[in-house]
C-alpha cells in the first residue's frame, strides 16, 4: 500500500489557491469585491500583459489597520462573518476569507494602505505566501494592491494562461459587469496603458451603459421597473432592434451581485418571445432586490450561481412585466440616412480614486448639469442628446444624459393607432413587397409579408382562445403514416389539435386520416405542416397546454401569409392596415422581424442637402 504523506503548509496553500485563483480575472474579482465591501466610492484597475505580469487595484475605501494587515493574509481570516449563523444573512460580496491568502500564495504581492484615523500608512510585501517586508510609509487614505507575476512559483499553472490579450478580455468583461452593478462608484479601467472606460459614479445606470456599450445601445435602452411580492427589479431593457446573437448582453444582478440564473434568463427571453428572431437574444441590464432569505448564494464557490427558492413565481412575474413594458412602447425602428458626425474627443487627466478632493470636485461638477440625478437603484427615463465618444470622464459641455420626469410615452406620439389612421396617405407598393405610407413628417415603410403574417398569427391565437377556429374540410383526406412515437404524441395532444381546428381519425395499420384543418392554413402544405408540428412536440414535449404548439402557429401563419414580390391592390393594403392597427403589438411579426420602419423628413432633407 502506498505511504500516506502529510502535505506541508506551502503545498496546501498552493492547492487551495487553485480553487480561488484561476487567472488574472479571478484576482481582480476578489480585489474589486474587497474594495467595494470596504466602502470605496472610486476604484482604479490597471493591467500589464493582461494582468499576467501586473495588476494594480487602487481604492479610496476604509483601508486596513496596521495591526490587521498580517492577519488579512491568513487563511479564513475575514471581517464579513463571525459564525456559521451569519451565512444566512451575508450581504457583502465576499466572506470566506481565502482571497488574499490564495493570491499571495501564487504571486508577489505588495499592499499599501491607510485608514482615515491614522497619519501614516503601511506597506506590506508577501511573495509565494512568505512575508518579505513590513514598513510604515506615507500614503493616501485607502488601499492599493500590486500583484506581480501571477503563478511565478507554479510554472505548470502559468503556462496554461492564455495570451495577454485574451486574459485582458476576461478582466474587461468582469470590470464591465462590476461597473454596471454599481453606478454609484467611479470605476476606471486601464489595460496596457489604454483607458478602456471611466464611469463618473453619479448613480446613473444609463450613463454606465453608454460608457460601456456606446451610444447606439444606450439610445435603444428602455427604462424598466417592476415590483412583485418579494421581488423588485429596476434597470433597462433593449428595444428589439438591439437584440444580439448570444446571451452575453443579458446582464442581471441580484442584490448587486452579478449572477447567472436559468430562471431569470428564461423569464427574460419569454417576455421578449414575440420580439425575437430565431437565434437572437435580448439586451438587458437589470438589478433585482430579493430578500436574502429567499436565495442561496452558497451553491457555488464563485458565487456566480444562486438558488432562488420561489423561482416559478419570479419567472411568471418577470416574463409578464417585460412583455407588458415592451407593449407600452412603440417599437418602430427609425432609419437614419446620414452617419453620426465624428465628435471631438477631448483629453483630460482623470483623477486617481484616492484623490478625495478631486473626486469631490468632479461630483460637484457633475451635479451642475445633471437634472434629477438618481441613486443607484432608482432609474428614470432618460433621453440621449449630443454625446461624446467613449473614454475619459464626462464634461459639463458634452453632457450626454438629461434626466426629466416624462410621461410613459417616452419619445413621441404613437404612429400605429386607430386615431392616427385617417392621417395615413398610402402612396403605393415598392418592389411588390413594401408599402410606402406618408404620415405627418415621416415616411413609413411596411413589409407586407411580415404585416400579413402578424395579422394571421394574432387571428389564430385569438380564435384559439375563444374556441372559434373555423375548419376547412379536406377532400380527399390526407393520409398520415406515423411512427409509434409520433402516434403516442398525437394521442397525448389530441385535444389541442382539435382546438386548433384539426380533425383526425384512425385509418388503420398505424395510419391516420387528416380530414380538416384551420381555414387560414388551408393550401400551405397540409401533410408537411402537420408532421412538422409532431417533430417539434417530440423535441419539446411539455405538460399542460403546449407552448410549442402556439409557437408553431407562427410558422403556420408565415406559410399562409402573402409573400414578397406579390402585387397587392390598394383596397387589400388598406384592409390589412386596418386589421394591423387592432393588434396589441403591431410592430413585429411572430418571428421578431419588424413589420414597419420609419424615416424622418429631416433625414431625407439632410440627404438632399436641404439641411446642412
Amino acid at each position: 500500500m502506498p505511504e500516506i504523506n502529510l502535505l506541508n503548509q506551502s503545498t496546501i496553500d498552493k492547492i487551495a489557491a487553485g480553487e480561488v485563483v484561476e487567472r488574472p480575472a479571478s484576482v481582480v474579482k476578489e480585489l474589486m469585491e474587497n474594495a467595494i465591501d470596504a466602502g470605496a466610492t472610486a476604484v482604479t484597475v490597471e493591467l500589464k500583459e493582461g494582468g499576467c505580469s501586473l495588476i494594480r487595484v487602487t481604492d479610496n475605501g476604509c483601508g486596513i489597520e496596521k495591526e490587521q494587515v498580517r492577519k488579512a493574509f491568513l487563511r479564513h481570516a475575514t471581517s464579513k462573518i463571525k459564525s456559521i449563523e451569519d451565512l444566512d444573512f451575508v450581504e457583502s460580496l465576499g466572506f470566506r476569507g481565502e482571497a488574499l491568502s490564495s493570491i499571495a500564495a501564487v504571486s508577489q504581492v505588495e499592499v499599501i494602505t491607510r485608514t482615515r484615523d491614522e497619519l501614516t500608512g503601511v506597506k506590506y510585501a508577501i511573495s509565494g505566501g512568505a512575508e518579505e517586508d513590513l514598513e510604515e510609509i506615507g500614503s493616501p487614505e485607502g488601499t492599493t494592491f500590486l500583484i506581480h507575476n501571477l503563478f511565478f512559483n507554479i510554472p505548470a499553472r502559468r503556462k496554461f494562461l492564455k495570451q495577454p490579450q485574451t486574459e485582458g478580455g476576461y478582466v474587461a468583461e468582469l470590470m464591465e459587469h462590476i461597473a454596471l452593478s454599481r453606478p454609484d462608484i467611479s470605476i476606471k479601467f486601464v489595460n496596457g496603458g489604454q483607458l478602456k472606460f471611466h464611469t463618473s459614479g453619479n448613480g446613473d445606470l444609463k450613463e454606465v451603459i453608454y460608457r460601456i456599450y456606446g451610444r447606439q445601445m444606450a439610445e435603444a435602452a428602455l427604462p424598466f421597473h417592476a415590483q412583485g411580492s418579494g421581488f423588485q427589479v429596476s434597470g433597462y431593457i433593449g428595444k428589439p432592434e438591439s437584440n444580439r446573437s448570444n446571451r452575453n448582453f443579458e446582464v442581471y444582478f441580484v442584490n448587486r451581485r452579478f449572477i447567472k440564473n436559468d430562471t431569470i434568463g428564461k423569464a427574460l427571453e419569454e417576455g421578449y418571445r414575440n420580439y425575437l428572431m430565431q437565434h437572437k437574444f435580448p439586451f438587458a441590464v437589470l438589478h433585482f432586490e430579493i430578500d436574502p432569505k429567499e436565495i442561496d448564494v452558497n451553491v457555488h464557490p464563485s458565487k456566480m450561481q444562486i438558488r432562488i427558492h420561489r423561482g416559478a413565481e419570479l419567472y411568471s412575474f418577470l416574463s409578464q412585466a417585460v412583455c407588458t413594458r415592451l407593449r407600452e412602447q412603440e417599437l418602430i425602428p427609425s432609419i437614419k440616412l446620414t452617419p453620426p458626425e465624428k465628435e471631438k474627443k477631448e483629453e483630460r487627466k482623470a483623477p486617481e480614486p484616492f484623490e478625495t478632493r478631486r473626486i469631490q470636485n468632479l461630483v460637484k461638477e457633475e451635479a451642475g448639469y445633471h437634472v434629477n440625478a438618481l441613486p443607484v437603484q432608482t432609474f428614470s427615463p432618460a433621453r440621449i442628446i449630443g454625446t461624446p465618444e467613449k473614454g475619459n470622464i464626462i464634461k459639463a459641455k458634452d453632457h450626454i444624459l438629461v434626466e426629466k420626469p416624462v410621461q410613459l410615452n417616452l419619445f413621441e406620439e404613437k404612429i400605429l393607432t386607430a386615431d392616427a389612421r385617417d392621417e395615413y396617405d398610402v402612396l403605393g407598393q415598392l418592389f411588390d413587397t413594401y408599402w410606402l405610407i406618408a404620415f405627418k413628417d415621416r415616411l413609413l415603410i411596411v413589409d407586407q409579408h411580415a404585416a400579413h403574417e402578424k395579422v394571421k398569427y394574432e387571428r389564430l391565437v385569438r380564435n384559439l382562445s375563444e374556441k372559434s377556429i373555423a375548419s376547412q374540410m379536406l377532400n380527399p383526406p390526407v393520409i398520415l403514416n406515423l411512427t409509434g412515437k409520433e402516434e403516442e404524441l398525437l394521442k397525448e395532444f389530441f385535444p389541442y389539435f382539435a382546438e386548433l381546428g384539426f380533425e383526425i381519425e384512425e385509418f388503420g395499420g398505424g395510419a391516420f386520416a387528416l380530414r380538416s384543418m384551420p381555414t387560414d392554413l388551408y393550401g400551405c402544405g397540409e401533410k408537411e405542416l402537420f408532421v412538422e408540428i409532431l417533430d417539434e412536440l417530440s423535441e419539446n414535449s411539455m405538460k399542460g397546454t403546449p407552448q410549442v404548439m402556439l409557437e408553431k402557429l407562427a410558422s403556420m401563419a408565415c406559410k399562409s401569409a402573402v409573400k414578397g414580390n406579390s402585387r397587392m391592390q390598394r383596397a387589400e393594403m388598406e384592409a390589412l392596415i386596418d386589421e394591423l392597427l387592432t393588434l396589441k403589438d403591431p410592430y413585429h411579426c411572430p418571428h421578431g422581424r419588424p413589420t414597419i420602419i420609419s424615416m424622418s423628413k429631416y433625414e431625407i432633407e439632410k440627404k438632399f442637402k436641404r439641411i446642412v
